[in-house]
């Protein structure tokens, strides 16, 4: 039941994103098409699941143990990166459009703080490693359901009149903080 809990609110209720404000700029800034969003959100939800496992058992076997817990944030960035590297070497041999698609977005999930976020608040949150796996990978899920509505909605908002005063960054700072709204709905869902 526990795990259950942990999936729904870390989706809905406490959306990476449209709640804790945790990786913003691929949120607005691959949003524009569907196809892309979906692309980042793969890779968001592979990078965040593997480097919330590696960088628990470094917090736990090598920085707790040798009493090193100061080092906590150089190394996740260090993992992070080199993972994101890993994805970007894989993404470019098998799918080259994505890889394309994504562009410069890809190497900026390095410094996407939703990933470091995760990986803290998991030691932070003093899970075990299954807890912050579910926690990560559900993570990861409300990170790709948020930036896939967004998407949706983008696409649509580029098919209609737009008074010219709105268009561009307005109607999608307007656009994200009504999502945020909508998904505050859920906040009744589950206590935590």
């Amino acid at each position: 039941m526990e795990y259950i809990l942990i999936f729904i609110s870390a989706i809905f209720v406490n959306n990476i994103v449209l709640s804790q404000f945790l990786g913003i700029c691929p949120f607005l800034g691959v949003s524009k098409k569907i196809d892309t969003a979906l692309g980042m959100s793969a890779a968001v939800a592979f990078v965040l699941t593997l480097s919330t496992i590696v960088t628990f058992l470094i917090q736990k076997y090598v920085l707790d143990a040798f009493g090193l817990e100061y080092l906590q944030t150089i190394t996740f960035i260090l993992v992070i990166a080199a993972l994101v590297q890993m994805v970007e070497i894989i993404l470019k041999k098998v799918s080259p459009s994505l890889y394309q698609a994504l562009g410069v977005f890809l190497p900026l999930i390095t410094t996407n703080c939703c990933v470091l976020g995760v990986a803290i608040l998991v030691i932070q949150k003093d899970y075990d490693l299954l807890t912050g796996v579910v926690y990560a990978f559900s993570t990861a899920l409300g990170f790709g359901l948020a930036l896939t509505i967004f998407a949706g909605i983008r696409e649509q908002l580029s098919m209609v009149n737009i008074p010219k005063g709105l268009q561009g960054t307005p109607i999608t700072l307007i656009t994200a903080g009504l999502l945020a709204m909508a998904f505050m709905g859920f906040s009744g869902v589950v206590k935590i």
